[in-house]
């Protein structure tokens, strides 16, 4: 005898493992293995979400209205066009739920966020994965991979967990060469860490192209990322796609409140983004120092950096010596990366902890 059997695909899949945030032994640890916001959560939008606990035993609004007018105004969007989700991760697995199925290929660049695979698996359909150009994603790769099954793209725009940016003329020549039934979708979890006026076009192709989807999330710069709230902008019609497949009231009154707050507090964002500028281009200087012992930063404008293992230290080890020093950062051997950490930048004090760390164990090594 045995129960239900979950379909082949769902067998095949491995669940997503997120980033350790536990130290060693239950000691005191700091946490870089998650991309979160070192600086916390704008005041505003923490005043907000406590006042809205007055209104936990009523249902959320469904539409996430006044959030899509707040988001729409901030990008000077039409909010009929914008779609809110818990978290972007609801939005990436709903691409593929109204646009792939069994039979179709969902593409992504190698070394990209994990969630794209899964999300196509989840409904039958089949990941491809394109050649990366070290480590980066290589459009030319990328359009070779089109086929004609080929129903969904995504492309993470800062990439997670690599960090290059790609440019407007990259995302325009990936679009174009995609036929109009194929959806692309830009990831830009890491959009706000950008420099002001930095722009990938993805915004204005979306507002003629039917078929372009662009999501964003409040986890990372806002800092809300324990209430889950993400949002996307497309064409009417893929909104309304995505509107048939996703949850009903999917993002909590409270976390519309807040995520409203923090959008109208543009000066914590501005802080957390110089923070972070300020504090990602100091620890890709101390790696680049350590060059010579095989330590090498890729670009990354976002707020983490992915340091590459190259020498008589490796990933794994210093992974482990950073944990032995409270310091946790993200290893991803199962994604082909065992060669790599992803560092969060965090607070000044644990920025200068994790180059001390490292300075140390390649001098052990040495």
């Amino acid at each position: 005898m045995s129960g239900p059997l979950p379909k082949p695909w769902v067998a095949a899949m491995t669940p997503y493992k997120p980033g350790r945030a536990d130290g060693i032994d239950g000691r005191p640890a700091a946490k870089l293995s998650s991309n979160e916001n070192p600086l916390g959560t704008s005041p505003a939008a923490r005043a907000a979400l406590a006042e809205a606990a007055g209104t936990l035993h009523r249902y959320p609004d469904p539409s996430a209205s006044g959030l899509r007018a707040a988001i729409a105004a901030q990008h000077r969007l039409d909010p009929e066009r914008v779609i809110c989700g818990t978290g972007s991760d609801e939005l990436l697995h709903l691409a593929p739920a109204a646009f792939a199925g069994v039979g179709d290929e969902v593409l992504h660049a190698r070394f990209s966020f994990l969630v794209y695979p899964l999300a196509a698996r989840r409904v039958g359909a089949t990941p491809v994965e394109a050649p990366d150009r070290d480590h980066a994603a290589d459009i030319d790769a990328m359009i070779g991979a089109l086929s004609e099954r080929t129903r969904v793209v995504f492309l993470a725009n800062p990439n997670n967990p690599t960090g290059e940016y790609l440019r407007r003329d990259a995302i325009a020549r990936l679009h174009d060469a995609m036929p109009p039934e194929c959806l692309l979708v830009v990831d830009q979890a890491y959009a706000e860490y950008l420099a002001p006026g930095e722009d990938d076009g993805a915004f204005e192709l979306a507002k003629s192209a039917l078929n372009i989807l662009i999501t964003r999330t409040f986890s990372k710069i806002y800092g809300l990322a324990s209430e889950r709230i993400g949002w996307g902008y497309g064409p009417a019609s893929v909104i309304e796609a995505l509107g048939k497949v996703r949850a009903p009231f999917n993002v909590t009154q409270a976390g519309q409140a807040a995520a409203i707050a923090a959008l109208g507090d543009q000066g914590f964002v501005e802080t957390s983004r110089a923070h972070n500028a300020r504090w990602r281009a100091w620890l890709a200087d101390e790696i680049a120092a350590l060059g010579n012992a095989g330590l090498r930063a890729l670009p990354s404008e976002a707020n983490f950096l992915m340091v590459l293992f190259e020498g008589a230290l490796s990933a794994e080890a210093a992974h482990d010596g950073l944990a032995e020093r409270g310091l946790l950062v993200r290893w991803l051997p199962g994604q082909g990366l065992g060669h790599a950490l992803r560092i969060t930048i965090g607070t000044e004090d644990q920025v200068r902890a994790v180059a001390a760390a490292l300075r140390e164990m390649v001098g052990e090594r040495a």
